[in-house]
């Protein structure tokens, strides 16, 4: 079924992804169980639909002007690995009237702020110039098998050695990274099934699975969400185009999860005119691309979220970049 524009209707829209929720060649799964679809609180009636990982249940009736968020509709609350997080207590933490999935500056169940790019959970991707999956609440490859190494950044070099600001970061390809035999152009190249099946879908699109994205969208530069200024985080909405702030890094092309023209990525919370079909219909489904089919919202068997009319994700379940996926455990 085709997106289709819902007229006179606000738009927003969950930003937290994953490279399964792109359409690209290089995106990961990851599979889920059966969910049960809950009643949309705003926006058109939420119909279920069924997904091929159970992502999409049985959907309920909407009432209201809104649109339909990525949050469990009865107030439920979405985990990050067993923790409650500001970006998934169901509260409006930052004050600005959206919560949880529905707020751009969150980026996931494991995001603990609502008012930047910042992770904020203490301890998460903390170790020095090392890098695991950004996108889940803690620091170590254990759960994940992600690794980098920002010393593998050619970026990270006088007098400012970003994206960490820390001169024993410096660039060297032949960096010995903790953990992994592998170097720096191997990890570029390929990381394991694992870190894709567990990492991707946690990974907005536009993003790598380190946290280096492109902001502003489409822009073609990319900046590291971890972007610290002393010690605390600094890189937000309003400080893209500060490399103090945001500050720049070169993608993992192993886990680089692109922004599709007709996908929701990170800064990017609307699709163009021509990813609707042309009659102007109001009805949403789970294509974006009216010319042929070949750009999605959500690759199949993915239930898509976040636009106007599209049903909220199930419990278990989060929007992230327009399609819902299963929180980590």
């Amino acid at each position: 079924m085709l997106i289709r524009r819902a007229l006179g209707v606000s738009v927003f829209v969950a930003l937290a992804t994953a490279m399964a929720c792109g359409g690209d060649d290089d995106d990961g799964g990851g599979s889920g169980g059966s969910g049960t679809g809950g009643a949309a609180t705003g926006g058109a009636a939420g119909g279920g639909g069924t997904s091929g990982d159970g992502s999409a249940g049985t959907g309920g009736g909407g009432t209201g002007g809104g649109v339909g968020g990525g949050w469990n509709p009865d107030g439920g609350i979405s985990t990050c690995q067993g923790h409650t997080y500001e970006c998934g207590d169901t509260l409006d933490n930052d004050g600005d009237g959206l919560k949880d999935s529905q707020d751009p500056d969150c980026l996931g169940p494991c995001d603990n702020t609502e008012g930047s790019y910042y992770g904020g959970i203490p301890g998460q991707n903390n170790a020095p110039c090392k890098a695991d999956c950004y996108f889940d609440q803690d620091t170590g490859p254990g759960n994940d098998d992600c690794y980098w190494n920002h010393a593998c950044d050619p970026l990270s070099v006088a007098p400012d050695y970003p994206p960490e600001s820390d001169p024993s970061c410096k660039y060297d390809p032949n960096t010995k990274t903790p953990g992994t035999s592998k170097s720096c152009a191997e990890l570029d190249k390929e990381q394991s099934k694992t870190c894709s099946d567990y990492c991707g879908p946690l990974t907005p699109n536009g993003c790598d699975c380190f946290g280096c994205c492109e902001l502003p969208a489409g822009g073609g530069k990319f900046v590291y969400l971890g972007s610290e200024v002393n010690d605390v985080g600094s890189c937000d909405i309003n400080s893209l185009s500060d490399p103090k702030k945001c500050k720049p890094c070169t993608p993992v092309k192993a886990c680089l999860n692109g922004c599709g023209k007709c996908e929701i990525c990170i800064g990017k919370a609307t699709l163009p005119p021509e990813c609707y079909p042309p009659d102007g219909g109001t009805d949403a489904g789970g294509d974006a691309g009216w010319d042929g089919g070949i750009e999605q919202q959500c690759p199949t068997g993915k239930q898509p979220c976040g636009l106007a009319g599209q049903a909220p994700c199930s419990n278990g379940y989060y929007c992230i970049t327009g399609c819902c996926q299963p929180v980590p455990s």
